[in-house]
């Protein structure tokens, strides 16, 4: 099991079942996974996407370059961040899966297309 799994799996029913069923998706897009700041986090040629449990047994879909992203579906909100927008989910049955697959593939197409390009540099 890799550590982002045994993380996870260390987590309750609800938020671990959530978790999961991202994990497998985004595994299943040939995105690679690795632990960063104590969280899943997916890549691509940079960062797509996090997973961030919450206190209150919601997880957070975090998508590193949201503020290039349409946002189309209007589900991803900036919580007063300049670049990262998420959405929360609560249970599975709960999660819009076609829109949030469209803001996936949204995500994955910008990696391809547009390099990510650091606001530290100088």
């Amino acid at each position: 099991m890799t550590q982002v799994e045994n993380f996870i799996y260390e987590h309750e029913d609800i938020q671990r079942e959530i978790m999961l069923y991202f994990h497998e998706l985004l595994i299943g897009l040939n995105l690679n996974a690795k632990l960063k700041y104590k969280i899943p986090f997916y890549y691509g040629r940079s960062w797509i996407c996090y997973l961030n449990p919450k206190k209150n047994n919601y997880v957070e879909l975090a998508f590193v370059r949201g503020n290039e992203l349409s946002n189309e579906q209007g589900l991803l909100s900036n919580k007063g961040r300049k670049q990262v927008y998420s959405i929360e989910f609560e249970e599975i049955a709960k999660i819009p899966i076609e829109l949030i697959n469209e803001i996936i593939y949204e995500a994955l197409l910008l990696d391809e297309t547009k390099p990510y390009e650091s606001k530290n540099k100088k």
